[in-house]
């Protein structure tokens, strides 16, 4: 009996972490699906003309799980606005809102969030996590990638790398994207996410 009993909760297992993953990886062709049809949109898109009237979608590595980690959060305390560079002389203001310490390829990385420090009210509640890591310049673009986070952060946060996106600049020179601090590298091959657009 006691046999029957593992094997049907074993089963039963089985069965809710493959729907899980099928939920997730729908979720995440959705998500692409969206940006590419933003992409393709004239009145949205940051290509240029020409590169949008060739575009079909954004080309990115295949979606793998193991880019989706559980990160635990922990809150700054009595955080300063602080200027962060972008690739023109803008210098946006950011607050740390906290860090998100996480294990991958075998190594523990901890990454700052950050938050607006003058909020945005276009985009409320909107956390920025830009990072950098080692296939910058090779198979993605050199100034880094994004991920778009929301308040607020449970204790556990998955981050999802598979969602990484480039800065508009990396399509068109005529955006001002910052530029992920030195704090936030990941040194590791995240190969995850959107690659580079142009060679």
């Amino acid at each position: 009996m006691r046999i029957a009993v593992v094997a049907v909760l074993s089963v039963a297992s089985l069965v809710l972490r493959a729907q899980d993953t099928i939920a997730w990886r729908d979720s995440l062709d959705a998500y692409w699906a969206r940006l590419d049809a933003e992409f393709a949109d004239s009145a949205h898109s940051p290509l240029k003309p020409e590169d949008r009237a060739a575009f079909k979608h954004l080309h990115r590595f295949p979606s793998d799980h193991g880019y989706c980690v559980d990160a635990t959060f922990t809150p700054a305390q009595h955080a300063e606005p602080f200027a962060m560079k972008t690739s023109t002389a803008r210098l946006p203001l950011y607050k740390v809102h906290g860090t998100l310490t996480f294990a991958l390829s075998g190594q523990e990385f901890t990454l700052p969030v950050y938050e607006d420090a003058v909020p945005n009210p276009l985009y409320p509640g909107h956390l920025f996590l830009p990072f950098t890591d080692l296939t910058n310049g090779e198979e993605t673009y050199g100034g880094g990638r994004y991920l778009d986070l929301q308040v607020p952060l449970a204790a556990t946060v998955i981050i999802d790398f598979n969602k990484a996106y480039n800065p508009y600049c990396a399509y068109n020179d005529r955006y001002s994207c910052p530029i992920p601090p030195i704090e936030n590298h990941v040194d590791a091959e995240v190969k995850a996410g959107v690659l580079k657009f142009h060679d």
